[in-house]
């Protein structure tokens, strides 16, 4: 109903005042929230380690003399050091073709970074394409994995290494709505992931490279192809990998708000902090968690031309707070 107060309002009219309020009430709304997703995905951009208030050095792993009993921390979710027979019954997935590839070796052949064991992965361009193990475990608003690794002094290009999936759940089929997806976006409710791996920015960096995040997300870019491969995260300021040597490695995932840009993820060598990412809009559904890793070496004949690569894996700890090197 109108309410005539002198003069005669119409209707068109109205509707016109309503709308240029609409419009002019609500652009600095729109201003604001173009403002915010323009600075997060620079902030996405920038490595932000230098000026980080991250923790480094020494964590929760201090505590532990060779991470012996590091298990009965309150915040770690899963470790494995590799002593115990039957390693792959504590791993729900196992790649091992031909059980070829797998296998525990002792300090001797290795000299092991703690302990008498460690696992051996062997890649065979002839035979497979290396392999790995996978757990799920419980998530939480930020994932910590650490592992010791050790490179090959005659070692090649690795395509794929450690690689850190969200999934819908832990279990059932949902628990591997983030596996595959290669080339493809996400749809930002079923899955995104993000992989500390060696980078050989095609062949300019001595093999196996130097360290990067590899992520897909829902806001991530298309490559030059039209497709959507991994998008790179990428330190200046580091030095090629030693090989031949035990490097003990931990990144980290923040999950973001569903739909906002306040996600994050960083890594560390040896303890010190060398990158450090923010305002990633990782997921836009709460139930999309970051609870499955994978350990792995996963090579193909396009980079990689030694016929056998090696690699050996001691010590992984995922927890929900900053690992570090293991006590001495």
């Amino acid at each position: 109903m109108l309410i005539n107060c002198g003069d005669v309002w119409k209707v068109p009219e109205i509707n016109q005042r309503i709308m240029m309020f609409r419009i002019i009430y609500s652009l600095p709304f729109a201003l604001a929230v173009f403002l915010s997703v323009a600075i997060a995905q620079a902030q996405s951009k920038v490595n932000h380690a230098m000026h980080s208030d991250l923790v480094q050095g020494k964590g929760l792993a201090a505590e532990f003399h060779s991470d012996l009993g590091i298990e009965k921390h309150v915040k770690v979710v899963f470790s494995e050091d590799f002593e115990k027979p039957g390693f792959e019954k504590r791993w729900r997935d196992v790649r091992n073709k031909g059980k070829a590839v797998l296998k525990i070796v002792s300090s001797n052949e290795v000299q092991a970074p703690m302990g008498q064991h460690s696992l051996q992965v062997t890649s065979d361009l002839k035979r497979n394409t290396g392999g790995g193990l996978t757990t799920w475990f419980d998530s939480a608003d930020r994932v910590f994995i650490r592992f010791y690794v050790k490179f090959h002094k005659e070692g090649d290009y690795i395509h794929h290494f450690c690689t850190l999936r969200a999934n819908k759940a832990l279990h059932g089929s949902d628990a591997w709505s983030g596996f595959g997806g290669a080339g493809l976006k996400p749809e930002g409710d079923e899955r995104f992931s993000t992989a500390l791996e060696p980078w050989g920015d095609w062949g300019r960096n001595t093999p196996p490279g130097k360290w990067n995040f590899y992520s897909y997300w829902h806001e991530m870019k298309p490559s030059r192809d039209g497709k959507y491969w991994g998008n790179a995260f990428r330190s200046d300021d580091q030095a090629l990998i030693e090989k031949n040597q035990w490097i003990c490695a931990e990144f980290m995932l923040k999950h973001n708000t569903p739909g906002q840009p306040d996600g994050e993820q960083a890594w560390w060598i040896d303890g010190k902090l060398i990158g450090h990412w923010k305002g990633i809009n990782w997921r836009k559904s709460a139930d999309l968690m970051a609870n499955a890793f994978t350990l792995e070496t996963y090579i193909t004949d396009r980079w990689t031309k030694q016929p056998f690569n090696r690699v050996w894996f001691d010590n992984v700890v995922i927890a929900h707070e900053y690992i570090g090197p293991s006590g001495k």
